[in-house]
């Protein structure tokens, strides 16, 4: 069965990629040579790619989702599944009886997991749902403002974006010398824009299992394939990367240290033996240091190994403060200089005033101080925690920075007992690429009293079993 793509008459007569003569292209035989995952998942990837590669152009009719079927083998439901995860992201239109066409993408989704994150069933006595540093350990914002406000910053559009000193400054701290660096407004600005000059619709792409849900759901909106890869206490097992890397994978999404929601840190070790694996391979690396110096791990970058396919996003939002809004962005030139130039026509570069107050903060000998005592404080209140968790058998992960993954038995009934009890925790569902073991992310960062007693609620909920319905 040959089933080709017609072509929308609106959209005029127009030849298939690299055929030249008007043949339209056989969907089927296209996507048997790239198609090792027959679910709905991956026949969406597949036809991504042919879209991205235009192979597949703007206003080419799809086969019907019955005939599809037929000559991929599979059920109508799962071709079906894998058009509506495309019209999702807008690559396709269905058109009743005209038929389904490719067009423009418009990414309509919306962020479905990190909603779930945010969207808690009301106020907590202790709520340690958040992931968001303690107000009370951040720096005084005062003194430096009052300084950096008899500064004359900028009188110009065309200054550069980046302050010369800032960037000095950053250079100087960078993980391995950056060929191009900017600044841009937070650590998810940096992933959103880095990820859509890396990341095309059906390109896989590989995270960390489990991740941050927004990071998720901005790769769900580009419509590209995510696979998972476990982490152990080392960080990202390179064993798995190599199982699952191939020249279709663009981009490795990792965070270096105080992974949220795991709190696991990369070692040295396992990052150059990361580095060997995606040596032979195409992808970039995208590494996403939000924690900065709250962390207590040592920060190691991939970048030392492949400093020109890797990008490092440094955030100072938990460290020295949310409303700074400000991440540096370093590392391969022509990917940062990609971000950088799209820019210009958008915002054109970050407040210039904002980026002052983090300059002096950084050399300002009080708020270097506050950050360390920061560092300090999260540390020991993990090791309270921790020690409570581990005298009560809970499984959890991580060394490092303001979260915990907690292991649960049942995740809905774990949240109803500790919302009861005035505490609130993130579903684990959220963090997760695929199905796993019931988990809860906790920001023990947040714990600045009755540690102990809040840590063996946490332990009783994490044993607590869904109630059973009684029989009639």
């Amino acid at each position: 069965m040959n089933l080709v793509v017609d072509r929308d008459p609106g959209a005029g007569a127009r030849a298939a990629a690299g055929a030249g003569d008007g043949v339209t292209p056989d969907l089927v035989a296209l996507l048997v040579g790239d198609l090792d995952d027959r679910s709905a998942r991956g026949i969406a990837a597949a036809v991504g790619r042919l879209i991205t590669a235009g192979t597949l152009r703007v206003g080419d009719r799809l086969p019907t989702v019955r005939a599809l079927a037929n000559g991929l083998g599979v059920s109508p439901t799962t071709v079906s599944e894998a058009w509506q995860s495309l019209a999702s992201v807008g690559a396709i239109d269905a058109q009743g009886r005209r038929g389904t066409f490719v067009r423009e993408r418009t990414g309509p989704l919306s962020p479905r997991r990190y909603r779930r994150v945010t969207e808690g069933p009301g106020h907590f006595a202790v709520d340690l749902s958040t992931g968001t540093p303690d107000p009370a350990l951040l720096p005084d914002l005062g003194p430096v403002i009052a300084r950096v406000s008899r500064q004359s910053l900028t009188s110009s559009y065309l200054d550069r974006p980046v302050l010369p000193e800032l960037e000095e400054r950053l250079r100087w701290s960078w993980p391995f010398p950056p060929e191009e660096l900017t600044v841009v407004d937070g650590a998810m600005d940096a992933l959103d824009r880095i990820a859509g000059v890396v990341v095309h619709l059906g390109d896989r792409v590989v995270v960390e299992h489990p991740t941050f849900p927004p990071l998720l759901d901005l790769l769900d909106a580009l419509g590209a394939e995510v696979v998972g890869v476990d982490l152990d206490e080392q960080g990202m097992r390179a064993d798995q990367l190599a199982d699952v890397l191939g020249d279709d994978v663009a981009a490795v999404f990792l965070q270096p240290r105080a992974h949220n929601p795991t709190g696991i840190t990369l070692s040295a070790a396992r990052a150059a033996e990361l580095a060997e694996v995606l040596r032979p391979h195409r992808a970039v690396v995208v590494e996403d240091d939000h924690s900065g110096d709250i962390a207590s791990g040592a920060l190691v970058s991939l970048g030392k190994w492949l400093p020109d396919r890797t990008v490092h996003i440094r955030s100072y939002s938990k460290s020295h403060g949310p409303d700074l809004r400000l991440a540096a962005v370093g590392g391969a030139g022509e990917l940062v200089s990609a971000v950088a130039n799209r820019r210009l026509l958008g915002p054109g570069w970050s407040s210039r005033i904002l980026q002052a107050v983090l300059l002096e903060m950084l050399d300002h000998a009080p708020t270097i101080s506050a950050v360390t005592a920061a560092r300090h404080q999260y540390a020991a209140r993990r090791r309270e925690v921790v020690e409570a968790l581990t005298a009560a058998g809970v499984t959890f992960t991580g060394t490092d920075g303001i979260n915990l993954w907690m292991q649960v038995e049942d995740e809905r009934a774990a949240l109803i007992t500790l919302a009861a009890q005035g505490i609130g925790a993130a579903p684990g569902e959220p963090f997760m690429v695929r199905p796993d073991r019931p988990a809860l992310r906790v920001t023990i960062g947040l714990l600045d009293r009755d540690v102990e007693q809040v840590a063996r609620r946490l332990a009783d909920a994490a044993g607590t079993t869904p109630a059973r319905t009684p029989r009639r």
